[in-house]
């Protein structure tokens, strides 16, 4: 039939539906599914133009063609997966080629060399460590203001709390409805980051060990209350006998002081090494003796398992010239009368890796320059 000039390609459109599916009209979206096709040219009409604009002649042969459904929307599931895909197929950086290469033999005696050294005194650092927290506590219990100053050192300690977990990435995660302890559980073991805790948590829907409680997770103690208040009770009697009953309740703050500084080991790290047959427990010393560090703690495993993990809690010889250096010093002897040494000694002897926060702290980092210092100093070949 024939169709005046004037027609538009939509109206076109319409006639052709009409005459090929005439039900389908009763959805005005129809027209718009559809397209029209100049066979000759393959040009796509445009439903705008009339037929004189579009040059459409008699006898000229059209497609009415069904256009594709748009693709729909990824589920959050997939872009997660795509990311991680993505993540995995990414070169590594240099931390992950110089973590990767580690256990590899060195080329260069040098480097061997400094490494030996530099494991040298680390453990040597433990070993003055525990020394010098035991002269810390000699000379912070003769001190009349010990009470008081402990009472900061515990103050310090709560604001200080390792296991504190983001509030504002918590909130996040529980808002698009994941369970708060599960949410909890999920930023411990991705380094507080919101994507790959819900990464993980979206993998681990329907795993049944997904609400169970992180190897080694230590359940949150109550602030130090107990301290506070024995400190409280060592503050009141001043005879002889009170002041026996102050270092007890002195020693028990030093005992409780240790227990908040407990090692704490890298969740991910128990979880891989365990699933290679260890048992939590001797997983847990391997992380201790390597500072959290999993591929050392796996050939401490397999290997002799030197130094043992009581080997950490033994001191260095307090006659030995290192020592008398080191006590000698007048940084150090200051800073032994403070509690937030005694405290940063304790957290690096359980927390090896806490270390550097320690040593850029105005009080406790001159003590531990001069501590390394002398030990270098002695220890020149």
């Amino acid at each position: 039939e024939e169709v005046p000039e004037d027609t538009t390609v939509e109206k076109l459109k319409e006639r052709c539906l009409k005459h090929c599916v005439p039900a389908s009209l009763e959805d005005p979206k129809t027209v718009t599914h559809h397209k029209l096709i100049h066979a000759t040219s393959e040009k796509v009409l445009t439903d705008t133009k009339t037929v004189l604009e579009e040059n459409i002649q008699d006898r000229d042969v059209l497609l009415l063609i069904k256009k594709r459904a748009p693709a729909l929307l990824p589920k959050m599931a997939d872009v997660v997966a795509e990311e991680k895909r993505k993540q995995e197929q990414k070169a590594p950086d240099k931390d992950a080629i110089l973590k990767a290469t580690a256990n590899l033999p060195a080329r260069s005696v040098d480097r061997t060399v400094t490494h030996h050294n530099m494991r040298d005194f680390q453990t040597e650092l433990r070993k003055i460590l525990v020394s010098l927290i035991e002269v810390a506590q000699k000379l912070l219990a003769l001190n009349p203001d010990a009470v008081e100053l402990f009472k900061k050192a515990n103050a310090m300690l709560d604001e200080d709390e390792e296991d504190r977990v983001d509030e504002i990435a918590l909130r996040q995660l529980t808002e698009m409805g994941f369970p708060e302890s599960r949410a909890v559980k999920a930023l411990r073991l991705n380094h507080m980051s919101v994507t790959q805790a819900m990464e993980w948590l979206i993998e681990h829907a329907d795993d049944p060990s997904v609400d169970a409680p992180l190897p080694g997770q230590a359940p949150a103690e109550a602030p130090a209350e107990g301290a506070a208040s024995s400190a409280e009770a060592a503050a009141g009697p001043s005879s002889e006998e009170g002041g026996e009953e102050a270092k007890d309740e002195l020693t028990e703050i030093f005992k409780k002081i240790r227990r908040k500084r407990e090692f704490r080991p890298d969740p991910r790290a128990v979880i891989a090494l365990m699933e290679m047959g260890f048992d939590e427990k001797e997983v847990v010393d391997a992380l201790r003796v390597n500072n959290n560090q999993q591929n050392a703690a796996c050939e401490w495993l397999l290997g002799d398992r030197k130094p043992s993990p009581e080997d950490l809690d033994k001191g260095i010889d307090t006659n030995s010239p290192l020592f008398q250096a080191i006590l000698e010093n007048p940084v150090v002897q200051l800073g032994l009368t403070n509690p937030k040494t005694l405290l940063a000694f304790e957290d690096m002897l359980e927390n090896p890796l806490n270390s550097t926060q320690w040593m850029n702290d105005p009080e406790t980092g001159p003590v531990m320059l001069q501590i390394s210092r002398i030990f270098q100093t002695l220890n020149r070949t």
